[in-house]
């Protein structure tokens, strides 16, 4: 088992930052969990994907990390019996909690739960057939060292599927809402470098980290992913449930700042509007496989 810190020289500068994140994400989690089955509909094609490009066999061990409700972990679950088990993780415990009882409520019976930091995967070397991994590196403080952590953890051949998202241009219903909140002063704008969705948008970058990592025979693809509703409240709420640095900003607007936000979202989300006011806001995400 692995016995020391997070890999990566200025861990003591990241580690409030570590702890911060954690906190977030826990808090998120009952969001998260009321918001799964919308949640895994929208983004089944990135979950396709990844299964595809996962090679899935009977028999593999597979780890799904920072699988926050669980589902792209789930739909490998019954690829890899008989024999084979999925181990679900997050570094959340309340995360992993959603995905225990979620897998409770789907009948899987191969599924073990850890805690599991990805910059410091608690397992043994060579020890997994298979990483998933859907929108959690952007989110790590230090995703070089997570990726690293992904290939010590991968037999020689096994294989890694992740998703991150693609530019902010290219994802509207991310970048509307936080810009509303950044001008209403309660957030602040996004920091280069620092962890959030769009900390790995660029193709040569991701590439670059997965070969540094020592992974080879890199495939990197985009999937559209708009995040779609049927009314306006609807879709925000989605929002606030699902982006946990937007429901911490926006519970400290007051009443008024809540109608002033509301009302300006409304107008820059008119585009993508329908006239029966169904929403649907252009995402997308870059997939990858790699090889060990």
């Amino acid at each position: 088992m692995s016995t020391g810190g997070p890999p990566g020289g200025d861990a003591r500068d990241h580690d409030a930052e570590r702890a911060t994140l954690h906190d977030c994400w826990e808090g998120a989690a009952a969001g998260w969990g009321r918001q799964a089955a919308a949640f895994g509909e929208q983004n089944a094609p990135v979950a396709r994907w990844m299964i595809e490009a996962a090679g899935l066999l009977p028999g593999q061990r597979v780890l799904d990390l920072a699988a926050g409700p669980g589902e792209v972990g789930f739909l490998a679950a019954p690829l890899i019996e008989p024999g084979g088990t999925l181990i679900s993780s997050d570094h959340s415990e309340a995360m992993v909690e959603i995905a225990r009882k979620r897998a409770a409520e789907l009948g899987l019976r191969n599924v073990e739960f850890r805690v599991l930091d990805g910059e410091w995967i608690d397992l043994e070397l060579a020890s997994l057939d298979v990483v998933l991994c859907r929108w959690g590196y952007m989110l790590m403080v230090d995703p070089a060292a997570a990726m690293r952590e992904t290939r010590r953890v991968l037999r020689s051949g096994g294989r890694l599927a992740l998703a991150v998202w693609d530019t902010r241009e290219s994802n509207p219903w991310s970048v509307i809402p936080t810009s509303v909140l950044v001008e209403h002063g309660l957030a602040e704008p996004p920091v280069p470098g620092a962890p959030g969705p769009f900390a790995i948008t660029d193709r040569a970058l991701l590439l670059s980290m997965l070969e540094e990592a020592g992974f080879t025979d890199v495939l990197i693809d985009a999937v559209d992913v708009p995040r779609v509703a049927s009314d306006f409240d609807s879709w925000w709420a989605m929002h606030l449930d699902l982006s946990a640095a937007a429901r911490a900003a926006f519970q400290h607007a007051d009443h008024s700042q809540t109608e002033a936000i509301e009302a300006e979202l409304v107008q820059r989300l008119a585009p993508y509007t329908a006239p029966d006011g169904s929403l649907n806001v252009p995402g997308r995400t870059l997939v990858a496989r790699a090889l060990a």
